[in-house]
């Protein structure tokens, strides 16, 4: 055995150290809405997000559950045309 093939070898059997992530709804769109107060990326609450990585697996799971039924902006036009001709 080459010297190359036993320094790749002794990289391969060196563990690797890895930790357990926090699952998490975040897809880095990090704006707070300013109406809804929710992350207009994942619609969370400025609270939750807060005290995330201090819930616990249910807790988290309970939230992400409720997210699709979230609404993280209003779906309809602020302004425009027809909002200046309703005054």
């Amino acid at each position: 055995m080459s010297n190359g093939d036993q320094t790749a070898r002794s990289a391969r059997d060196i563990p690797i150290w890895t930790r357990d992530e926090i699952e998490s709804p975040c897809v880095q769109i990090c704006v707070i809405h300013p109406e809804t107060r929710l992350c207009a990326g994942c619609a969370r609450s400025i609270d939750e997000i807060g005290a995330w990585s201090r819930m616990s697996a249910d807790e988290r799971r309970t939230i992400m559950a409720e997210l699709p039924n979230r609404q993280a902006a209003p779906t309809t036009r602020r302004g425009g045309r027809n909002a200046r001709l309703k005054r």
